[in-house]
């Protein structure tokens, strides 16, 4: 679960070591112009950067800041200065900063990136390098790619890529929904993009594939920052309904393909509408979301060598936060009661970081989402279910979940368990399993999941077979 796990990155980076600013040497601010990039270690994993300062016809600096691990976006930067050997400047979106001095005998910036805590960042010159991702798939593709557009909720239309196996159709057809966090219609994380796989590899095998950027994310419209689950629930049933009316698309063999939390919302959304005819589950919660999030902490923490005695501090506080912003009335309240939990715990932490630390477990997304119990809705969906966990996913624990979904599907005559042998969380063959493993593993999704998944659909959707 993506956001769940920044909740959890961002609790352990807090936690760390304000990182040192080095200074050194002296350079003219024309030097800052051009494109830049560098590492930003985080606990889970290294995080590329790159940025590009602009010089306008005034001597004025300018310019935006990506980080293509997380999403190919990128974001304007804010009070651009370089002078005297220092480099500085502001990202308002994520209040985040950089402050740096020119090292001459390297030839690199060497700064302080901050965002609620510190981080050394170096910036060499150039663009970002390239990760090696083998299996994302090269133009011209054997089928027809379009940028559609969808109508959810007032307010909201979806930017969308649709895809169309060649050949006569009308073709069966998947809506994809992403996982927790702001995602883009590929699901773009750490140089891989899963959903521009899983989508190449389905319209080869004769399946039409819908998949979105969030609401108020990359090109949709709308505001994520307050949206719920439930919100895009909503904009997924707005999803199936425009692939549904496609010439090329037959509307009785439309399904879904749910990601983490998205494997939460494909049983909401086919209990709301009868039309869905199957859903497809990768690493979708089965078990109620505080007791799996209570298993995630302890696996990734385990995974990722952090001490025993820590993980139990940590899931105290982090008990003690659930228990508060699940009963407060708002927002706001909930905010505030998490602050005040966080600085009993840590007094002497500055309140910006507190102030960091209690803004994401105060969201309306967040305190929906520990309330939530998915057996509800998954012992009243009708249609095919396909339920695929890893063994070696830490953020959705396979020996805790699929038990959960199998109990609370028991009344539906077909559905598929299948727990994969070394997969994580991604559906990437696997060391550990930790999140930090994510980004240094070439393969973005494992040839077995995908074949699993393309074997069960097409299975279902032969004509006659779907609902």
């Amino acid at each position: 679960m993506a956001r769940n796990l920044a909740v959890w990155l961002v609790a352990l980076t807090l936690a760390g070591m304000m990182m040192g600013l080095v200074l050194a040497g002296a350079a003219r601010a024309q030097d800052a112009a051009g494109q830049w990039h560098g590492m930003l270690s985080t606990p889970g994993g290294d995080l590329r950067l790159g940025i590009t300062v602009v010089r306008d016809a005034a001597g004025g600096l300018a310019g935006t800041i990506v980080s293509p691990d997380q999403t190919p976006q990128p974001i304007p930067l804010g009070e651009v200065h370089a002078d005297a050997g220092k480099l500085s400047f502001a990202v308002p979106l994520i209040h985040g900063k950089y402050e740096g001095s020119w090292d001459p005998n390297l030839q690199v910036w060497t700064g302080t990136f901050t965002q609620g805590a510190a981080m050394r960042l170096v910036l060499l010159k150039g663009p970002v390098p390239a990760r090696n991702r083998p299996q994302v798939p090269a133009k011209p593709y054997p089928y027809k790619e379009a940028d559609v557009t969808v109508a959810s909720v007032p307010g909201v239309t979806l930017a969308c890529s649709l895809t169309t196996p060649a050949g006569k159709g009308p073709f069966p057809g998947v809506v994809m929904i992403t996982g927790s966090g702001a995602q883009d219609r590929d699901e773009a994380l750490l140089g891989h993009q899963p959903f521009l796989v899983i989508s190449d590899h389905l319209t080869r095998r004769g399946v039409s594939v819908l998949r979105c950027d969030d609401r108020g994310f990359a090109r949709s419209t709308g505001v994520f920052g307050t949206a719920t689950s439930f919100d895009f629930a909503d904009d997924t049933e707005a999803e199936a309904n425009f692939l549904r009316a496609q010439p090329s698309v037959d509307p009785r063999r439309v399904g879904l393909i749910g990601h983490s939390e998205g494997g939460m919302i494909a049983p909401i959304v086919a209990v709301k509408d009868p039309k869905i005819a199957f859903i497809v589950l990768m690493a979708g919660p089965g078990a109620p979301i505080r007791e799996l999030m209570t298993a995630q902490r302890a696996a990734v923490a385990k995974a990722s060598g952090v001490d025993p005695a820590a993980t139990a501090r940590n899931e105290a506080l982090v008990s003690r936060l659930n228990d508060a912003v699940a009963a407060a009335k708002d927002t706001a309240t909930a905010r505030a009661e998490a602050a005040k939990i966080i600085r009993t715990e840590y007094p002497n932490l500055p309140q910006a970081i507190i102030d960091g630390q209690a803004a994401p477990v105060s969201t309306p997304w967040y305190r929906a989402f520990i309330a939530y119990d998915p057996r509800v809705a998954l012992a009243k969906v009708t249609v095919p279910i396909l339920a695929l966990d890893g063994t070696k996913d830490v953020q959705v624990v396979s020996s805790q979940n699929l038990p959960a979904i199998r109990e609370a599907t028991k009344a539906n005559k077909d559905v598929t368990i299948v727990e994969l042998p070394g997969l994580n969380h991604l559906f990437q063959t696997a060391g550990t399993g930790a999140p930090a493993e994510y980004g240094s593993i070439e393969e973005t999704v494992s040839p077995v999941a995908l074949n699993l998944m393309s074997d069960w659909i097409v299975k279902h959707t032969q004509k006659g077979a779907a609902k």
